[in-house]
Formats: C-alpha cells, sequence, structure tokens
C-alpha cells in the first residue's frame, strides 16, 4: 500500500478489519400526501456498499451532497437501521444486537459531526457537554473530572475553557470540543461526517492536523466524509469515491490522484485548483454537465452515464447500450485499482 500522511500500512490482507462493511443497503419510503399516506416508492440513499476499515487507518468516503455518504456513516453506526447487508466492528454484526449491547459496544465507536454547535446542547458548559458520555455510561465517578481537563488539553484547548458555553468558541475551537467529546470514551474508531467543511482553510489544516495527531497518539481508526478530494488527499490512507448510492472507485490515496480510472473521479480531480499558474491553465479539465438524478429513479445500468464525458463523446454505440443496459462491478479491468466503469482507463490529471 502507498504512504500517506498517516504513515505505511501493512498489506489489507495480513489484517483483520476493525470495521467491515458488506453490501449495505439504506432505502427511504416515499409516501403519498393525505391522510392514509401510503408507499409510493423509495429513495435509493445508498445501495450496496461495501468497505473496510483498518486499525490506525483512514478511509475518506468522498462525493458531492447527495451521494449517500452521510448516510452510509450513520447506517455504519447504527443509528439508522440498513435495509440489506451488514456491518461487523471487530467481528460482531452490529443490526443483531439489541439495545442493551449496542449502547455497550458504542464506546468503541463515536462520532464528529460537521457542526458540533448543532449537536451539543447550547445551554451546557464545555465541561459538561464533554462529561455527557461518561455519566451515560457510569464512567464519571471513576476520575471523570479529570478526565474532561486531559480532553481539553489533548485537543489544544485549556483546562479553564471548560468552563464556557459553545456560543463563546469560534467554529475551529467548537469542532475540538466535539473531538474531545468523541474521544472521551477511549473509542477505536471515529467517524468524522464532514469535520471541517465548514471552517476557514486555515483552521481547517489546524483540525487536520490534530486528527493526524491523535491518530498517531491513540491508534485510532477513521472513517472521513467528505465532499472535498483536495481535504483528504494528505489524511486519508484510502479513498473511495460514492456516486448516487454507489462506490465507484476506490484506492490509495496518492495512487487515486496519480491515475484516477473513473471518468467520476477524473473529473473531480481536474477540478482541483493546483497552485501553479503555468499548470493551472495548461492542465486537461474535465467538465460534467446536467443535474444529478433522482436517487429515487436512477438511471439504468451505469448510474453515472447521464453525464458521463466519455459516453457522451468518446464511445460507440454498441459501447453506450452496454453502459445502458448492464451495471458495471466495482473490480480492477487492468488499471491496478478497482472502479466501476466498463471502459475504465486510468489518466493522469496533477
Amino acid at each position: 500500500m502507498s504512504e500517506s500522511a498517516a504513515g505505511v500500512l501493512p498489506e489489507q490482507d495480513q489484517r483483520t478489519p476493525v470495521l467491515s462493511a458488506r453490501d449495505v443497503v439504506k432505502h427511504f419510503p416515499v409516501r403519498s400526501g393525505g391522510l392514509i399516506r401510503r408507499q409510493i416508492g423509495e429513495v435509493q440513499a445508498v445501495s450496496g456498499v461495501s468497505f473496510d476499515i483498518y486499525e490506525r487507518e483512514t478511509l475518506a468516503l468522498v462525493g458531492e451532497s447527495g451521494c449517500g455518504k452521510s448516510t452510509t456513516a450513520r447506517v455504519v453506526l447504527n443509528l439508522q437501521p440498513a435495509t440489506a447487508g451488514e456491518v461487523r466492528f471487530e467481528g460482531t454484526e452490529l443490526h443483531k444486537l439489541n439495545r442493551k449491547d449496542m449502547q455497550r459496544l458504542r464506546r468503541q465507536m463515536q462520532i464528529v459531526f460537521q457542526d458540533p454547535y448543532a449537536s451539543v446542547d447550547p445551554r451546557m458548559p464545555v465541561n459538561e457537554i464533554i462529561a455527557e458520555p461518561l455519566r451515560i455510561h457510569n464512567l464519571y465517578e471513576k476520575g471523570g473530572r479529570e478526565r474532561v481537563r486531559e480532553l481539553l488539553a489533548t485537543v489544544g484547548l485549556r483546562p479553564e475553557h471548560g468552563n464556557r458555553y459553545p456560543h463563546e468558541f469560534s467554529g475551529g475551537q467548537r469542532q475540538r470540543i466535539g473531538i474531545a467529546r468523541a474521544l472521551a470514551l477511549q473509542p477505536k474508531l471515529l467517524v468524522l461526517d464532514e469535520p471541517v467543511s465548514a471552517l476557514d482553510v486555515s483552521i481547517q489544516a489546524g483540525v487536520l492536523n490534530l486528527l493526524q495527531d491523535l491518530q498517531s497518539e491513540f491508534g485510532l481508526s477513521y472513517l472521513f466524509v467528505s465532499h472535498d478530494l483536495s481535504v483528504v488527499r494528505h489524511i486519508a490512507n484510502r479513498i473511495a469515491v460514492m456516486y448516487l448510492g454507489k462506490i465507484v472507485e476506490t484506492a490509495p490515496s496518492e495512487e487515486l490522484f496519480e491515475n484516477p480510472a473513473h471518468p467520476y473521479t477524473q473529473a473531480l480531480i481536474s477540478a482541483i485548483p493546483v497552485p501553479d499558474p503555468r499548470k493551472e491553465r495548461s492542465r486537461e479539465r474535465i467538465v460534467i454537465t446536467g443535474d444529478v438524478p433522482s436517487p429515487a429513479n436512477p438511471p439504468s445500468g451505469c448510474r453515472f452515464r447521464t453525464r458521463c464525458p466519455k459516453f457522451a463523446n468518446e464511445l460507440s454505440d454498441a459501447e453506450r447500450s452496454k453502459c445502458i443496459d448492464e451495471e458495471p462491478s466495482l473490480v480492477d479491468r487492468g488499471q491496478g485499482h478497482p472502479a466501476a466503469c466498463h471502459y475504465a482507463q486510468a489518466r493522469q490529471l496533477i
């Protein structure tokens, strides 16, 4: 596996995953109006997603808004029940656990939301916000006060900050509070749902560096959800690109950027600005046109074909027919890593 900011990891087949998702499906019912609300359809938010996350590894789940990545994160944590498929944490299938057993296991799996101010009680001081998980799991009496002070220091805040309220902090500081709260129970897995998307670029770097330091110090595994490939490039060991409820390409971070094979991934990477003006003017741009199809009525065959530049400009009629009739599987077709495209071809864009 290639080297990233998080370090060099051993080969995947020599490790046991901390978390394993297999063929995860999540559909939401669409109901009619009126007094008798009958189901008239369903929104296919997640359609057969599979991945593994290993110890001390960061897997980034990337895609545009509405692709199903945040829903996937919530299903993985069993915050929303899956329609089909299974999720295992250290070999235990989550969706078969009762409420008591799930609460016990949840100590090992925590989430950091996009805006922690919206996910905490604004009337509670920071000390109580961080201590809340300890109280829920009856751990506060066993050194909880000292634990809260340690957590504040760990995320770069001072102990006296604990007496303040969330509205007294900047966005970056509030995100650090959310991270401290997630670390309170000493989890093994953190799900990071767009943790820096609402922050300024300079603040983003500080939070990302903090997450890397915490991973190194505590041996954490991350599922990092983001819409921005440039953000995850230097923190993720592997990247999985989602489109309309499906993973369309997955590869080690640097390999994905150096040799993207799916047309959707190529378009996302070509949209990332390059700091060198000469390279920026001369490099290839791949433009996606049209709107994202409705997840309530996705296209047949390849879901990306209605917006795919390759489908529109490069394929023959016979090749287009295959895209329309046959859904491409997520496999390696010679490009070096799996991509869900019948005609996947690696291209260098940066």
